[in-house]
């Protein structure tokens, strides 16, 4: 009984020393208080839910100093609620899904993030980089995921990939898309659901000019128009998905 009673108070005394982060991403970057920025710019673009969610994610987090070098008229744009969907996708491209120490991020050679394309990690003097920014404070821990700040704001490639997209290539965006978004959505994620459809259907209408626009091409841009006027994401990801259903079907 003594022997059980020492193990006991050992349990109590020390067991809660080794528990998990309570504060999820979003609260942890708000208390830590060099995020402001990005907080707010998480706000404005209606990702708290997400990176709220269960994840886990890793996030690349610009300082308040990252974002003092990213151009002002720039940001102050996307601020704005009509650039709500661009704002989305750059802040997704400073996250990926999982948790992604600095130990195993110094192992790999890229990554996806949640917006789409793509970002290089690599190591100079022992410090690591993602594309061009360096990682100034490392593994902060948080129930749902881990925060690593960086010193610059990361600039999306997804945008420059377009350019080179073909018209063949719509069902190939549809299919990437869908495949993308059915377990994002169904995890809870609704609004970086939408926001991943909503660059997919972009990305369509950029190959079509409005006066050769087939009927496929028609149904993508209608679905454009009532997913940007429902405003809620759910509905957003639901019209484009149905969208996107039609135009695959249309070809069978």
């Amino acid at each position: 009984m003594k022997n059980l009673s020492l193990t006991l108070i050992f349990t109590v005394l020390f067991l809660p020393s080794f528990g998990a982060p309570k504060k999820d991403i979003v609260d942890t970057a708000v208390e830590i208080g060099s995020f402001n920025t990005l907080v707010s710019a998480v706000q404005a673009a209606g990702l708290v839910e997400t990176l709220k969610g269960a994840g886990p994610f890793t996030v690349f987090a610009p300082t308040d100093k990252a974002f003092e070098k990213f151009w002002p008229e720039t940001l102050k744009n996307l601020l704005k609620p009509e650039n709500k969907d661009k704002l989305q996708m750059l802040l997704t491209y400073h996250v990926i899904p999982g948790k992604v120490n600095a130990k195993k991020a110094k192992k790999l050679r890229t990554a996806e993030p949640l917006s789409g394309g793509s970002f290089e990690f690599s190591v100079k003097y022992n410090d690591l980089f993602i594309n061009y920014a360096k990682v100034v404070k490392a593994n902060i821990k948080t129930s749902n995921g881990i925060i690593h700040a960086i010193d610059s704001v990361l600039i999306p490639n997804v945008v420059n990939q377009t350019s080179s997209i073909q018209p063949s290539n719509t069902h190939q965006i549809i299919k990437k898309a869908i495949h993308k978004g059915v377990p994002m959505f169904n995890s809870g994620h609704h609004v970086t659901t939408a926001a991943l459809y909503m660059k997919a259907g972009d990305e369509i209408l950029d190959q079509c000019p409005s006066s050769a626009c087939s009927a496929s091409m028609s149904k993508i841009k209608t679905a454009m128009q009532q997913a940007s006027a429902a405003g809620c994401p759910t509905s957003q990801a639901w019209i484009m998905r149905n969208a996107f259903d039609e135009v695959l079907a249309s070809s069978n």
